[in-house]
């Protein structure tokens, strides 16, 4: 307070307006120079760290505070929904628009002679990534796009059987279902347990359900719903040894914790980029074992001359360059940060709220806490609680954004996402919200 609050004297402790003006101009300067250096200063912070291991790292918010300003996100909202969309880095969306500045100097040519080139590098880049061979990654918009690609591409035929959950993302099972309606093919979906008790027991219900129609597994290499992660690997190789070909939707998986596709070994893979690895909005990848790309028919029609070339399934007509070529930056800030300082930190961020709503009455966390089988996507059911009445709740009290799941018959809730720009404050923020409604007992008219 002013010694003296109705004394016009200067104070030095208190600068006149126009003083305080140049001092919020000069912030403004600062913070957007801050902001627009993120990347080296995210590479600064990792240099710092002296070696230590990921777990240590991802309690150490001096490094997390400078990753936190490289993004512009509204800070008077918490968002807890990163899992269906997540926001870039601004270096990220400085290069989208920079791009888009370029192409629309003249499209015909930035666009197709100076950009579309470009691509290639990106291609090279997701390859390395992944583990895989540039010739086997095609760039698409989305997870939805990619997979879509492989099952309406695929040559089946009628009575032909595809086993996948019924936890899958409903896109993708929408698609084997108009598969059903229009071809006759045989969709079997499998339920299983949330947690389920291990995952030789996710490997054994696909075993068992399997028949000599059996041509497909499709699986999840995360769920969208409660975050369970699949022992992939193993269900593809047992696939591999009966002839049965496994497509797997990584939608949720890519840059969320380190992996290659070696780790996985499956037929086809597709993922889309703007959720963790936090590329442009609209971009995705798809993977195609390289002796399998002849046999998938591309959603769009390319000419027989590509028949073998990974890009026939990136024939979709005239697209904006600017959002793919900035995918080489989200690389960029992805490995600057370490794929397993990522995975730590959003392990870390999951226990905090989980293990703390965890003791409260009516409540089930649908996560396993082993480290192999869960990662950055939690998952709250309350009993007696309706989860779009809690949502809604949440959002018009304290501003905080999370989505809700239901799986009909099974379970119900919210499915908690966080990024790495969350605050603590955020976090623990959600966690005394949903304390209290608790143990009120009932949702506030």
């Amino acid at each position: 307070m002013h010694p003296y609050p109705f004394d016009n004297r200067p104070n030095p402790a208190y600068p006149d307006p126009m003083d305080r003006r140049k001092f919020l101009a000069s912030s403004a300067g600062i913070l957007a120079a801050f902001q627009g250096d993120s990347l080296a200063r995210a590479q600064s912070a990792v240099a710092s760290l002296g070696g230590r291991p990921a777990d240590t790292v991802a309690r150490d918010e001096d490094f997390w505070f400078n990753i936190r300003h490289a993004f512009t996100v509204d800070r008077n909202m918490i968002n807890l929904n990163n899992g269906g969309v997540a926001p870039s880095p601004k270096i990220v969306m400085d290069t989208e628009i920079r791009y888009l500045e370029m192409e629309n100097l003249n499209p015909s040519y930035y666009m197709w002679q100076v950009l579309d080139p470009g691509l290639e590098t990106v291609r090279r880049r997701l390859a390395r990534t992944f583990g895989a061979d540039p010739e086997e990654i095609a760039i698409t918009r989305n997870a939805s796009e990619a997979l879509e690609i492989v099952q309406l591409g695929m040559n089946l035929q009628r009575g032909d059987e595809v086993l996948t959950t019924n936890q899958d993302y409903p896109r993708m099972i929408t698609t084997w279902q108009q598969r059903e309606r229009r071809e006759g093919i045989v969709l079997k979906q499998i339920k299983f347990p949330v947690p389920p008790p291990s995952m030789d027991y996710l490997v054994k219900i696909f075993e068992d359900a399997i028949t000599p129609k059996t041509k497909v597994i499709h699986i999840c290499h995360i769920t969208n719903r409660t975050g369970q992660i699949f022992p992939v690997k193993k269900i593809c190789q047992m696939a591999r040894a009966r002839g049965i070909e496994t497509i797997v939707d990584g939608a949720h998986a890519f840059a969320q914790f380190p992996f290659t596709h070696a780790d996985l070994d499956c037929d086809y893979y597709g993922t889309s980029l703007h959720k963790w690895v936090l590329a442009p909005i609209g971009t995705g990848m798809l993977y195609v074992r390289k002796n399998k790309i002849p046999t998938i028919w591309p959603m769009m029609a390319a000419p027989d001359s590509m028949q073998d070339n990974i890009r026939k399934f990136e024939e979709i007509g005239t697209h904006p360059a600017s959002q793919r070529n900035a995918i080489t930056e989200a690389l960029n800030f992805h490995e600057s940060i370490g794929p397993e300082r990522k995975a730590e930190r959003f392990r870390y961020l999951r226990k905090r709220w989980s293990n703390a709503l965890r003791p409260l009455p009516g409540v089930k966390i649908l996560n396993s806490e082993d480290p192999e089988q869960s990662c950055a996507i939690g998952f709250v059911s309350v009993e007696g609680f309706d989860p779009g009445k809690l949502h809604d709740y949440l959002w018009s009290k304290y501003r905080i954004w999370t989505t809700t799941v239901t799986t009909p018959g099974e379970y119900s809730g919210l499915r908690i996402t966080p990024n790495v720009y969350t605050t603590l404050e955020e976090v623990d923020t959600f966690i005394e919200a949903m304390t209290k409604v608790i143990k009120r007992g009932s949702i506030p008219a």
